[in-house]
């Protein structure tokens, strides 16, 4: 008899399968509870001697410095200067009018795709901000903002989504897909994950040449199930590669919910059995997400390795133009997020300190929505998505070889025929 056959003859059973389903639906109430973890709850450990196991209260907890009275304590506060909290301020209000701008301009036809950060300004922006000017960058489509630290033009980020003559990627990527090599800021890719396993070999090679260079990664909670996940926490882990490994858990991968890239009841703790040192961080608490990535850049710096660090957030917004969260979300979901707007509770904390006004608030974002839309009307001098002018046709064959193939020049040849 076949195997099959065997099997066949077995007594059915309800299948077993388990398919993780997200905790809420649209027209049901969202409610993700009240946070436990409070600032100072936990220590911070020296950086050049920290090991996993110094950690797993740090990736079972939250690292916190903004408490709900918008003030900042505990151990992990960096007590950074106002003029520096009112520069990640400025950097994440300009991300964020930048954003709408854009997304106005897409459904108005002039732009044909568009990612928004919104909800997660903080990410990038504290981040970068943490990091030194020699630090390689390899982000998701949400880490724009890391170009604003780096002091990329406006007008080019724009020139590159609408794809006109002045895009510097020459429209061989989508739309936010940014590049910026003055910024070390490594091409965006499409497909998800990719950019994990290629930022540890970039720390190894810093490593390996003797640079004092340091590698910062993201990837998304739904990316993580990925191999490529996996991957680079071995080989930072086995190697001690100088690199910041971050998942940012924002609950959703598009339409599924981060319950189904993880058994767990968290992202930070897959860290630990790599031997990598594992931090849970507030990740719309501006003081609390430097002083981690601050930590661990001087970990990587000190030659002790790398750091793995899950950023919770929220995705306010839709997953892209082409998405609309309302029909798999509670429309009310955002309300009820415990961590709150970062652009607010950062803007809250400098007036709790006597340090901003909501007076300057609405003076800087006045200022900025002028300078957005100034750079678009910058941009489209120089062509748009309606009506060009585009990169050259014959891009497709520049910049990929030093030395063109004797085949490649014989198809540019004839194209330019044509």
């Amino acid at each position: 008899m076949s195997v099959w056959g065997i099997h066949s003859m077995a007594k059915k059973k309800e299948s077993g399968l388990k398919v993780p389903t997200a905790p809420s639906r649209p027209g049901e109430e969202a409610d993700f509870g009240d946070w436990p973890w409070k600032p100072g709850n936990l220590e911070r450990p020296d950086p050049a001697k920290c090991n996993a196991d110094d950690t797993v209260p740090h990736a079972h907890g939250l690292v916190r410095v903004l408490g709900n009275d918008n003030k900042a304590s505990g151990a992990w506060n960096p007590e950074l200067s106002a003029d520096r909290l009112r520069e990640g301020l400025e950097h994440m209000v300009r991300l964020r009018i930048f954003d709408e701008r854009m997304m106005k301009m897409q459904r108005t036809g002039r732009l044909s795709f568009y990612m928004r950060s919104l909800g997660e300004e903080c990410v990038a922006i504290s981040q970068t901000m943490a990091l030194e000017a020699q630090d390689w960058i390899f982000p998701t489509y949400r880490q724009p903002g890391a170009q604003f630290v780096r002091g990329r033009d406006m007008v080019s980020m724009i020139c590159h989504c609408i794809g006109n003559v002045e895009d510097n990627i020459k429209g061989r990527q989508m739309p936010v897909h940014y590049s910026y090599r003055e910024g070390r800021f490594i091409s965006v890719s499409s497909p998800v994950g990719t950019q994990f396993s290629q930022a540890v070999g970039v720390a190894m090679a810093s490593q390996y040449k003797g640079l004092d260079e340091v590698t910062i990664t993201w990837i998304g909670d739904g990316a993580s199930a990925e191999g490529d996940y996996h991957y680079a926490l071995n080989f930072a882990g086995v190697y001690k590669a100088p690199v910041i490994l971050n998942v940012v858990n924002n609950q959703w991968a598009i339409s599924t919910h981060a319950n189904i890239a993880t058994g767990g009841d968290e992202f930070a703790s897959r860290g630990l059995p790599y031997g990598l040192p594992s931090f849970r961080v507030d990740g719309n608490d501006f003081l609390a997400l430097y002083a981690v990535t601050k930590w661990a850049r001087e970990r990587a710096a000190s030659g002790a390795g790398a750091t793995h660090i899950e950023v919770l957030t929220y995705r306010a917004g839709a997953h892209s133009s082409s998405d609309d969260p309302g029909r798999y979300r509670p429309g009310d979901e955002l309300t009820k997020w415990p961590g709150g707007d970062p652009i607010y509770r950062l803007r809250d904390h400098l007036i709790e300190i006597g340090e901003w006004s909501e007076a300057q608030q609405d003076e800087l974002n006045e200022r900025i929505d002028g300078e957005v839309m100034g750079a678009y009307k910058e941009a489209v001098e120089f062509g748009d998505l309606a009506n060009g002018p585009y990169p050259s046709a014959d891009t497709i064959f520049t910049e990929v070889y030093e030395e063109m193939p004797w085949h490649v020049k014989e198809q540019h040849d004839e194209l330019m025929e044509d």
